[in-house]
């Protein structure tokens, strides 16, 4: 797990942003990421690669031989006055949950309240959903607001539109993790609910903020998804949805998910899944919502025995 950084400031913020976007080496963002938590400075990492010291006393060598570190001090000032939160993991404000997971994304952008350590889970499924499969989300999304836990979901068509609009109806706090910059919508049919859920509850993404949409960035944001949330439940999916990556990725995880029965009966990766540990399968609303509880029942049990004193 990595922690957060007391020493962290827009220095480090700016070496971050740097190194993100120079991609030294060809290295991915996950490698950098790692290497910032290995070094324990994002400064250490960047003048590993050669790049002159960021302390140079004179400031006209500074911007002459420095300019990615100066625009990103520039980008992370006017994020500052925007509508929205930009948060490294090294802050205090990055969500603990993920931390927790490999791969965790460097920094998100935010807009809405952020809850620290939310009891939150994710209702996905197909973007074309089936009439019986969207009542199934309706159902389920109710039950968990009834329940106290948050609805999160990835705000696209189908299953996940359904999800957030029945947490927001039912007075409930609902949070989208989205598959593009925090600027854009996608799909534009939801610009309206992405407002409410950033006025209501939270919107989340782990992208540069005018990144669009793009065929890479759902399996990441399902991989977030996955590991914000304390379990997954998937009421509908095909052979190749996102679903199945966010199911799949929350195993590795080691997140709880529920799958209801037609998922296992009609895929050939749900059935893979079946036996698996963590995975439940139920054939009701009721049940995927009993299947959150008792995750959460047992996960508070463990919490009392490991803090309970040793005599």
């Amino acid at each position: 797990m990595v922690s957060s950084m007391s020493s962290w400031d827009d220095d480090e913020r700016a070496a971050l942003l740097a190194l993100l976007r120079a991609r030294p080496e060809s290295m991915t963002w996950s490698r950098i990421t790692s290497e910032v938590v290995d070094a324990g400075s994002a400064r250490a990492v960047w003048e590993r690669f050669g790049v002159p010291s960021l302390f140079d006393a004179d400031a006209e060598v500074f911007h002459d031989t420095e300019p990615e570190i100066e625009s990103a001090k520039e980008d992370i000032a006017a994020w500052r006055s925007a509508e929205f939160d930009f948060i490294t993991f090294r802050d205090d404000e990055y969500p603990q949950q993920l931390r927790e997971v490999n791969q965790f994304p460097p920094f998100v952008f935010v807009r809405g309240t952020r809850v620290p350590r939310e009891n939150a889970v994710s209702v996905v499924g197909s973007r074309k959903a089936s009439p019986a499969a969207w009542d199934t989300a309706v159902d389920i999304s109710a039950r968990l607001v009834e329940a106290g836990f948050t609805v999160l979901s990835g705000l696209a068509s189908g299953i996940d539109t359904a999800a957030h609009n029945t947490a927001l109806e039912n007075g409930g706090r609902t949070v989208a993790v989205i598959g593009n910059g925090i600027r854009r919508v996608y799909p534009a049919a939801n610009r309206e609910l992405q407002e409410r859920i950033a006025r209501e509850g939270m919107v989340l993404s782990q992208f540069w903020p005018d990144s669009p949409p793009a065929k890479h960035t759902f399996p990441m944001r399902n991989a977030t998804m996955s590991a914000y949330g304390i379990a997954t439940i998937v009421v509908e999916a095909g052979e190749h949805s996102g679903a199945r990556i966010q199911a799949r990725t929350a195993v590795e995880h080691g997140r709880p998910v529920i799958l209801l029965d037609p998922v296992v009966r009609g895929t050939a990766w749900g059935a893979s899944l079946r036996g698996q540990p963590g995975v439940f399968v139920v054939d009701s609303p009721r049940s995927a919502v009993s299947a959150v509880e008792q995750i959460v029942s047992g996960k508070q049990q463990v919490e009392r025995l490991l803090a309970a004193p040793v005599s």
